[in-house]
């Protein structure tokens, strides 16, 4: 009650760590315990006996052993003590709250009502799980009896709800397709024994059938308190442990009565009333307990409590399957399997596959690269960026030809402003020589080295991804300047380029050096993205005066922000993480996501340029279950390609106002660095080789054929942009 909540609370306090380590608190921010001596910090271990020993002298019974102290511990009236126990109840726990309750407890406004369920209720699993020293008992962990009750290890109900969207015509179709449909004497008679027990009206067609079936002694009338109702021969023995008080018209004759009888009698009346349910939802579908109220001679409750013991052998399922249903329904487990599969039919079957070159058209738009289509500013900028991440592409490319290509009067600002402001970053997510390489291997740094833009919340899972599959002993064959570097920024941290010169003590063309190459192998990025560009960027052979400006320049941009070690800002994956193909899965699904925003259509010929595509059988499990949750569409969205394809439901919608709308000429001119060269993947011809000066020209969403020599033109270096016109 309210009186003894508090003392039982304080004893039973007393006997886990938490006071303790409360005590430990108190006594240190009172002095008792000095945490400095002599200008060092005391060592915790010290702190902790210097605390037990203090404990010992103010409150002796706490330190003693229990075997020595007879009933309750006397709490004395000492200033730290009191400290330690009003932290304890008022800090870490809510002793008048407590209070409060069980005292509306008491008081009657709080009824507390004890209910049977299938599985531990959510508000238990704390007290399950709890360490061990959370009990009075002080068995061990694996020795408690709550180890053995079973809790939920799937999604929880509030959540599965949302697992399917089901169309109505499918349920309206299964429906109908699982109802019987009798056309003579002989399908009455199966429908009978299919569905159990059926209302008088509901056979009011098929009046002859009756009267011959009944002749022949193989259905009778059952009068009950609810109505009239038909029952085929076989069901007599499980009708009358239902209902002991039905009627039988005509009066069954002794064999068939006899027969029935031995038949059913293992079945005790609940189970003959889950039987005769389970009859009627094998060919209803999704139901209420109220509509089959009105089908069943049977209370409301009872036929609630029959669904519960169905649901718990896994006959039926609950949810809300449809909208106009304002109640719980239950449905048959394999009707509704069969809703679902044609749900997923129907959203299939609704989007008419296009053509690679329409398909390209849609690419060209999705992308901001078509004409009329380009993104502006910096808002735009961070569109671009956030629907590219993860891309890998030649460093020197980005600048020149990727951005302009989708952002119009783009302006090398705008980059260093969103890098320098911690949302987006830079680096490579596949070392070289990680997928496959070889160890020992030189790193030849070029303008050619791919990199990719990231959200920064978004580089564990991109490194997670991108580096699996790299081999334990691959290590590359580093300059020595790149390693002096390298064990810099690994001892100090970030550091400026000016740190740098001052702390690996070489000159400053091997600074950069040694910084390129450390980029080209994935190992190192910095804050802005300047830095890069100073390294992407020739050197210009000036002289006197304009050597020296462009030195400057050059370290002006070097300078700008600190230069890092390219890893994840979280902790470290545990070593039996690469053996367990589920510890990937959040980071599967972050990329899987990823990769949906930037293709708007995916499928596993697209996803060939990809560098840090996880395994398509990952993928497929992923978007599979988004489908089922109705958050992608899944089908056949492009001809020509096999297996499944997944797309965003924008996109859909998209490529159907394209196909319908009227299309006019278009070329389109983008680098063969870009993201867009699917030649050879989702276009017929060779596959055009990654360069940034490299030339493809798509007219209508093809390559036209007088362009077919042209195809590996260089483009102009004056033109610093691809052109989309």
């Amino acid at each position: 009650n309210r009186k003894t909540a508090r003392p039982l609370l304080v004893q039973a306090l007393l006997a886990v760590p938490q006071f303790g380590v409360r005590w430990r608190w108190t006594a240190t921010r009172a002095l008792a315990v000095i945490r400095f001596a002599g200008g060092r910090k005391v060592p915790p271990q010290l702190q902790r006996i210097r605390s037990e020993d203090l404990l010992a002298s103010v409150f002796p019974e706490q330190a003693a052993c229990l075997e020595h102290i007879t009933g309750d511990i006397e709490i004395p009236d000492h200033p730290l003590v009191r400290e330690t126990l009003e932290d304890c109840l008022h800090d870490a726990m809510d002793i008048e709250g407590l209070e409060a309750l069980v005292g509306r407890i008491e008081e009657g406004r709080i009824r507390c009502v004890a209910i049977d369920t299938r599985e531990p209720s959510p508000f238990s699993h704390e007290i399950l799980n709890a360490n061990p020293y959370a009990f009075l008992d002080g068995a061990p962990l694996e020795e408690r009896r709550t180890r053995a009750v079973q809790t939920r290890r799937t999604l929880p109900e509030e959540g599965a709800g949302d697992l399917a969207r089901l169309d109505q015509e499918a349920i309206a179709e299964v429906v109908q397709q699982a109802r019987p449909a009798p056309r003579d004497a002989d399908e009455v008679h199966d429908a009978l024994l299919t569905l159990g027990l059926i209302r008088e009206d509901e056979l009011a067609e098929f009046g002859e059938a009756l009267e011959e079936l009944a002749a022949q002694s193989r259905v009778f009338g059952v009068e009950l308190a609810g109505g009239r109702f038909y029952a085929a021969a076989e069901r007599i023995g499980l009708l009358e442990k239902v209902f002991p008080k039905a009627r039988f018209q005509p009066s069954p004759v002794e064999h068939v009565r006899a027969a029935q009888w031995k038949r059913d009698e293992g079945l005790d009346p609940e189970k003959a009333q889950d039987e005769l349910l389970r009859y009627r939802m094998e060919c209803c579908g999704p139901i209420t307990v109220e509509e089959l109220a009105g089908l069943l001679p049977l209370e409301p409750r009872q036929i609630e409590a029959s669904m519960l013991r169905l649901e718990s052998q896994g006959g039926v399922l609950r949810g809300s399957f449809r909208p106009a249903a304002e109640q719980l329904e239950w449905c048959d487990r394999r009707l509704l399997a069969r809703i679902h599969r044609l749900t997923l039919g129907r959203l299939r079957r609704e989007i008419e596959p296009v053509s690679a070159a329409l398909f390209m058209r849609f690419l060209a738009r999705w992308q901001h690269v078509a004409p009329g289509c380009r993104l502006h500013e910096q808002t735009g900028l961070a569109l671009v960026l956030e629907s590219l991440q993860g891309f890998e592409a030649p460093a020197a490319a980005w600048e020149k030809y990727i951005l302009p290509a989708r952002l119009s009067n783009y302006s090398p600002e705008l980059l260093d402003q969103l890098c320098l402001s911690g949302k987006f970053a830079w680096g490579r997510l596949t070392p070289s020589g990680a997928n496959g390489g070889e160890s020992g291997r030189k790193v030849r740094p070029t303008r050619l080295a791919p990199i990719s833009f990231f959200k920064r919340t978004q580089l564990s899972a991109l490194l997670a991804v991108g580096r699996s599959g790299s081999k334990e002993g691959a290590e590359l064959e580093l300059s020595h300047p790149a390693r002096e570097v390298l064990e810099h920024l690994e001892q100090w941290g970030a550091s400026f380029y000016q740190d740098l010169l001052r702390g690996v003590r070489r000159l400053p063309f091997e600074i950069e050096s040694a910084l390129w190459e450390l980029v080209a192998c994935g190992k190192v990025t910095a804050d802005g993205f300047s830095g890069l560009r100073a390294l992407i960027n020739p050197k210009q052979r000036l002289s006197g005066r304009h050597r020296r400006k462009h030195r400057l320049r050059r370290m002006e941009a070097l300078s700008s922000g600190r230069w890092t070690l390219l890893r994840s800002p979280g902790p470290a994956p545990a070593p039996e993480a690469a053996v367990n193909p589920s510890a990937l899965d959040p980071e599967v699904e972050s990329v899987a996501r990823l990769l949906l925003r930037r293709w708007g259509v995916v499928f596993r010929d697209l996803l060939q340029r990809e560098t840090i595509a996880p395994p398509w059988r990952e993928l497929v499990r992923v978007y599979r279950r988004w489908e089922a949750q109705g958050k992608i569409r899944g089908g056949r969205f492009v001809h020509g390609f096999s297996g499944e394809h997944f797309a965003l439901p924008e996109a859909v919608d998209a490529l159907r106002s394209l196909r319908r709308g009227k299309l006019d000429d278009e070329t389109v001119r983008v680098s063969a660095a870009d993201p867009l060269n699917l030649v050879g993947i989702v276009l017929p011809g060779a596959r055009v080789r990654v360069h940034p000066e490299t030339e493809i020209r798509y007219r209508n969403g093809i390559v036209p054929e007088e362009a077919e020599g042209a195809r590996l033109t260089s483009l102009s270096p004056r033109e610093g942009a691809v052109s989309s016109a």
